[in-house]
């Protein structure tokens, strides 16, 4: 397989962004890799959501977003069936929005699974591209605390650390 471009995304990648990339791509198959494998031909993207979050994380501090969560099942493709193209997948996420408004700046999380397993939580990670395929990379989303990565980024002391946990309310 030879990969044409395999630009990064930033781990809160909008919707707008995902978009633009795969436009020029329509004919193209779109793929899935996540956890170590690549999505059957058969995948069927379940349902949309247009999510709105309000939240307040272990250290008391508020936050807000939007999401596009798009679940896909992960299944064998049935005799003669390939995998969707970038266009028809371009096309169900219009016909969403114009039933379910979407929000374009929204972060897009990717949920998938197959019929035995657990359902995973994934964000983009790259997109790449070869003469016949749309390569989405998914990488997984951990949890994290909040507070903690602020802190971190900030070289500040950590509010979970023990000393500091004793004495806040985060963690």
């Amino acid at each position: 397989m030879n990969t044409h471009a395999s630009p990064q995304v930033a781990a809160d990648t909008s919707l707008t962004l995902v978009l633009a990339m795969l436009e020029p791509h329509d004919a193209k198959a779109l793929v899935f890799e996540y956890g170590g494998r690549r999505i059957q031909p058969g995948y069927h993207v379940t349902e949309i959501k247009a999510g709105s979050f309000v939240t307040l994380d272990c250290g008391g501090n508020p936050d807000a977003w939007q999401e596009t969560i798009l679940q896909v099942e992960d299944i064998p493709a049935v005799e003669g069936q390939t995998f969707l193209q970038v266009g028809k997948f371009r096309g169900i996420l219009a016909q969403v929005d114009r039933k379910v408004r979407l929000a374009a700046d929204a972060r897009v999380t990717i949920e998938v699974s197959r019929p035995d397993e657990a359902m995973q939580i994934f964000d983009v990670a790259a997109i790449g591209f070869t003469d016949t395929e749309a390569i989405v990379r998914l990488s997984e989303r951990p949890a994290i605390c909040k507070p903690r990565h602020r802190a971190a980024s900030a070289q500040s002391p950590i509010c979970c650390s023990p000393s500091a946990a004793a004495k806040s309310s985060c963690c």
